[in-house]
């Protein structure tokens, strides 16, 4: 039976609804939709209004519950079913923004495979009905972007051309990448790449809205079998027998950008450019469709490159199959009208379709070539055989021929030397003879030489004898010098050591007579003020003393007076006793003695204060002279002492060595007061206002009660959703709830740390990027969470981060993470390794400080544990850091304006320099002058002192510095 090969075939549409979602319920709650399906007769009403509808019928009509299998299989499965037979097909869909498009051609379905859109589902047929070993599947996945042709597998080709045969008219894309399909995984691993890098955007009608035309093109080469070969025509057979057949078909599937009004759309800038060359491209394919439709003569297919590209879909060879994708709501009834109108103009479209079978011309050709080749080898191989034993053979004749001339020149050579030989013996025979006479002669003259001889060895003998005792004499001595030069040696060490005792001691010696000196001068000034005072007191007590006895004698004269007046009034009482005059006068001068004796009384206790007031006085007095003496004791035993330590001191410079060329060093060393640096915390926290804090509270206390309500295992799912906005609210729930050390062994338990991780190695968005590495910069401050971390790549995919990106504040985040990290000593070598420490000094590139104030921070806890693992022995060698040129880095930036930044410097050099190993390069780079610097000028008294002990306990640092001073 023979295959038809040409014939006619529709345009088939199918229409899809889309189910109605929160904003159409909300914005038409109180209308009905506009739109009434009836899929059992394949049609369509649409309401003008409550009263008013019309109708229209498509080849399919699908309502929301309508599953993704039955769509493709309806849609798309008799154009794939049509692609595997060798002809042209086509799978596009058209509709307006937010109705579904890609969701029914290129949802992905990784969680649920019933998910899976008409792409994948294609794919997935044709690489389960082809031969892999005879057959191959190609693809290539394009997007229209403002009128240019991008390749979404290979971003950096852009604005790629289209080429059309003159002849066929077939439309190719040179400048395209096609990739050869090895399986269905293979397949959507490439799907995802595409669709990572098509263009979409956020809008009023759709949150994540296509902004160019996606369009996969699947190239399919199949061998004809033999029973297909059969059917051929027999003239053809006859001609042709031995050529094989190949049909060679292409699959498009068509993801429109959705159509949409900028007033419903709201787009702005770039997506209002966007949004103009959407329309204008959709706007030349109606244009087509409707010439199409109408049988107009001139077909406006050049007036975009989305109709160029779709020239065979409509009007041409290939099989084609339009879904169009509406939605329920009232509010987009001019929208819907018009996609029902283009899918009804494209139902009047009639393609004619065409087989596409060929000669395998190229699989013959390729065929003979090979065959051609192997012959050409093989007899190149014999010939090249043939020669080479040839030439053995004649390199054989020679090497024989050459052999029998060489044995013939010998056996030659040979005889003649015989002949001259037994000449020579015979000649060697006579003299032998005659030396036979002589040695008789000569054998009585050795006979009386060896009586001599044995004379000799007796002579030698005893000579020996005398040689060995002088020489273990000799030993002896010399044993005996070099254990005396020893005990020299030894004693002069202890000398040296006595010296420098002695210096140490001449130091505090000198120290002490100088508090000695000094506190003599303050005992002398006291003395002299205790003088001072003693005597102003002495004429104080005096001058009162001398009013005292005064006013004592001026009373004492009062009294008399007095006395001599009570007299005279005792006199004139006995005169006038008996006269009333006489007793008034009587009366008063009783009552002026009265007073009089009362002054009296009154004038004798002050006195008695007085005398008490002046005894007391004397006490005080004495009491002073004895401190003055006590005092003036104290400071002769002072002067003794003083006077002692003096001659003590000239007879310890008097027995000290001369030129000690390190008695300077060693005298420092000994005046040095060591102490314990501070430790720098591996956390990083910033001081917040009271208003940023209530703030950060109340958010807390929100997440928590949403990690309580949903679960923070679900919360983690959401990191792998893919949904964007959801993954970005998630990624922040989670990066706050790692700021908390009680939520952060639940996070890793619950694969958070891996979902994080996950996310840096696959994501491309910025916010994600960097909500991520802050999340993981905070579950870097446990310890054991540093190492789970480095264990899975934690510190590669950091680094990768970084180099990815400038934006500063996920730059910041990285140095955080990174920094965290250098705080433990046993992860350094993979960090270093991983690239984590040139990660850190390559995103000083930013300027900005905070990012700069990580990476002091990360290198100073990197050198602070390194110097701790070398005093506890643990670690050896020069510092890693020195590989990467930290240490250069660290001396440009010493003087930043930044203190908080200044400090880790300093801490970090000073910490560095605590490794002998690093002697050489802090003195080639620069690095002992900063840190000499540093030693004097830190703000931080810790640093300073860490710095000053640095340089006095590194004998290479002294050296360096005396020669510089020298």
């Amino acid at each position: 039976m023979k295959p038809a090969t040409d014939y006619p075939g529709r345009v088939r549409v199918a229409v899809r609804l889309r189910p109605r979602n929160a904003e159409d319920l909300l914005s038409d709650a109180d209308f009905a939709d506009c739109v009434e399906l009836q899929p059992e007769l394949k049609r369509l009403k649409l309401r003008k209004n409550n009263w008013s509808s019309e109708s229209y019928k498509f080849d399919e009509v699908f309502t929301g519950t309508a599953s993704q299998k039955r769509v493709y299989e309806v849609v798309a499965k008799p154009v794939v079913e049509s692609v595997l037979s060798g002809y042209n097909g086509t799978v596009m869909a058209y509709g307006q923004t937010g109705t579904g498009k890609t969701f029914t051609l290129g949802r992905l379905g990784k969680d649920d495979a019933s998910e899976r859109g008409i792409m994948v589902r294609a794919l997935e047929d044709i690489v389960a009905n082809i031969s892999l070993a005879s057959d191959t599947v190609e693809i290539s996945y394009l997007q229209l972007y403002m009128e240019s042709i991008q390749d979404l597998l290979a971003p950096e080709k852009t604005n790629i051309t289209i080429n059309e045969d003159p002849k066929t008219g077939e439309v190719s894309l040179p400048g395209a990448v096609t990739v050869k399909v090895q399986d269905l995984d293979h397949f959507i691993e490439l799907l995802q790449i595409g669709e990572g890098n098509r263009h979409a955007a956020n809008t009023k009608l759709n949150t994540e809205s296509s902004r160019s035309h996606a369009i996969l093109m699947v190239y399919i080469r199949r061998s004809v079998p033999e029973k297909v070969e059969d059917d051929i025509n027999s003239q053809d057979r006859k001609t042709k027998s031995n050529l094989p057949l190949v049909r060679k078909s292409k699959l498009l599937i068509v993801d429109l950008a959705g159509s949409e009004r900028l007033d419903k759309s709201g787009s702005e800038g770039l997506l209002l450019e966007e949004a103009k060359f959407i329309n204008l491209s959709l706007t030349s394919l109606g244009k087509c469709i409707n010439a199409l439709a109408e049988n107009s003569p001139h077909i406006p297919t050049r007036d975009s490159k989305l109709t160029r590209l779709l020239r065979d879909s409509f009007g041409g060879s290939a099989r084609t199959s339009l879904i169009i994708t509406i939605g329920p709501s009232s509010r987009h009834h001019a929208e819907t009208t018009s996609t029902i109108m283009f899918g009804q103009r494209a139902m009047k479209i009639v393609n004619v379709v065409k087989l596409k079978e060929e000669f395998d011309y190229e699989s013959l050709y390729r065929k003979l070539e090979t065959q051609v080749d192997h012959f050409t080898a093989e007899i190149d191989r014999q010939q090249k055989l043939r020669e080479s034993e040839k030439y053995d053979l004649e390199k054989q004749l020679r090497d024989c021929h050459d052999s029998f001339n060489e044995t013939r020149k010998n056996l030659v050579t040979r005889s003649e030397f015989l002949e001259q030989k037994n000449t020579r013996l015979e000649l060697d025979i006579e003299e032998a003879l005659a030396e036979l006479n002589c040695q008789k002669d000569q054998n009585s003259l050795l006979e009386d030489k060896i009586a001599d001889l044995e004379m000799s060895l007796k002579q030698n003998k005893q000579n020996q004898l005398e040689n060995c005792t002088y020489q273990k004499a000799l030993a002896d001595t010399t044993q005996m010098y070099e254990r005396k030069i020893a005990e020299l040696m030894k004693q002069l060490e202890v000398e040296r050591a006595k010296s420098e005792s002695a210096e140490e001691q001449l130091d505090a010696m000198k120290k002490l007579s100088d508090e000695h000196k000094k506190l003599i001068q303050h005992h002398e000034m006291e003395n002299s003020k205790y003088q001072r005072a003693l005597a102003d007191t002495t004429q104080m007590y005096e001058m009162k003393i001398t009013e005292l006895t005064k006013q004592l004698e001026d009373e004492h004269t009062r009294f008399e007076g007095a006395q001599e007046q009570l007299d005279l009034a005792n006199m004139l009482l006995a005169d006038y006793q008996n006269s009333t005059q006489e007793q008034e006068e009587t009366s008063e001068l009783r009552l002026k003695l009265e007073e009089m004796y009362r002054l009296h009384e009154s004038t004798v206790n002050e006195l008695q204060s007085l005398k008490a007031e002046f005894k007391d006085q004397i006490q005080e007095k004495e009491a002073i002279s004895e401190k003055l003496y006590a005092v003036q004791e104290k400071l002769s035993a002072e002067e003794k002492r003083r006077k002692a330590i003096e001659h003590e001191l000239v007879n310890l410079k008097k027995g000290a060595p001369e030129g000690d060329k390190h008695f300077e060093d060693k005298k420092s060393y000994v005046k040095e007061n060591i102490r314990g640096t501070s430790v720098l915390g591996t956390s990083a926290s910033l001081n917040k206002s009271g208003t940023l804090r209530v703030t950060q509270s109340a958010q807390r206390a929100t997440i928590a009660k949403i990690c309580e309500e949903v679960g923070l295992q679900k919360i983690i799912q959401l990191l792998t959703s893919e949904d964007l906005d959801v993954q970005i609210h998630a990624v922040k729930v989670i990066a706050n709830l790692a700021a908390e050390d009680v939520n952060q062994e639940s996070i890793v338990e619950e694969g958070g740390l891996d979902a994080l991780l996950t996310m840096l190695r696959s994501s491309q968005n910025a916010t994600i990027l960097r909500v991520a590495s802050g999340a993981i910069a905070n579950l870097a401050m446990n310890e054991m969470n540093q190492g789970l971390i480095m264990s899975r790549g934690g510190a590669k995919l950091l680094a990768k981060t970084a180099s990815g990106t400038d934006d500063p504040q996920t730059l910041r985040m990285v140095a955080g993470a990174l920094a965290n990290l250098c705080g433990n000593e046993k992860l350094h070598t993979m960090l270093k390794e991983d690239g984590g420490i040139k990660a850190m000094l390559g995103m000083v590139r930013s300027g900005n400080n905070d990012v700069v104030a990580q990476v002091a921070r990360g290198l100073a806890n990197f050198a602070k544990c390194e110097s701790r693992a070398m005093v506890q022995g643990h670690r050896k060698g020069r510092s890693l850091l020195m590989e990467d040129c930290a240490l250069e880095w660290l001396i440009d930036n010493c003087n930043t304006t930044s203190a908080s930044t200044r400090r880790h410097i300093e801490l970090a050099l000073s910490h560095l320099a605590q490794n002998e190993d690093n002697a050489g390069d802090f003195i080639s780079s620069g690095a002992l002058q900063e840190l000499q610097r540093i030693s004097n000028e830190s703000s931080r008294e810790d640093i300073r002192n860490l710095a000053k002990k640095m340089l006095k306990s590194n004998p290479v640092f002294q050296g360096e510095m005396r020669l510089g001073q020298q």
